[in-house]
């Protein structure tokens, strides 16, 4: 089967660590832009690409968190439709609940992946065994991730990265040949 991604050596051995991926929301699972009616509703847009690739990433036997500065219903929501369970959302320090997962989980640093866009990610950056930016990350905050998804945040991107921890754990091809 064809690779829709390349991943140097480095990338591929720290993506077989990975026993939890955590995902930013606004800029990752969205594509960063808010919606708000009169009233004050927010709207999000989430790909359905990106849900399956959490939901296969989840049953490979990863799992999946969120992290987000902001709180958002709608958010949670959509976490609860695709079986994740860790969401924690209005954390400014992201780096809290990092460690708090890590606690409850019984992790190492080398264990987790963290996906993200902007400033508020770069300190998960700097801990996280895999740290991966969008492809239409802040130039700093890519700047410290092991690597670069090829499509954008809310596009995709985040099932490319599903798709390479599958890769690099031998789970990817089971995942898809159910779809046969």
């Amino acid at each position: 089967m064809k690779r829709p991604f390349e991943a140097s050596r480095d990338v591929l051995t720290r993506a077989a660590a990975i026993r939890l991926a955590i995902f930013d929301v606004d800029g990752v699972l969205t594509n960063g832009t808010l919606f708000f009616d009169i009233q004050g509703s927010e709207y999000k847009a989430f790909h359905t690409q990106d849900g399956l690739g959490i939901k296969l990433l989840h049953e490979s036997g990863v799992k999946v968190a969120v992290i987000s500065g902001r709180k958002s219903e709608i958010v949670q929501r959509r976490m609860e439709s695709l079986g994740v369970k860790h969401c924690f959302q209005g954390f400014d320090d992201k780096l809290e609940a990092f460690g708090r997962l890590k606690t409850e989980l019984g992790l190492s640093d080398a264990q987790i992946a963290h996906v993200g866009d902007d400033l508020p990610d770069v300190p998960l950056f700097r801990r996280a065994g895999l740290a991966v930016a969008v492809a239409d990350a802040h130039p700093f905050a890519a700047e410290h991730a092991h690597w670069l998804t090829s499509r954008t945040g809310g596009a995709g991107a985040a099932r490319e990265v599903c798709d390479l921890i599958m890769h690099a754990q031998g789970t990817l091809d089971a995942a898809m040949a159910r779809f046969l």
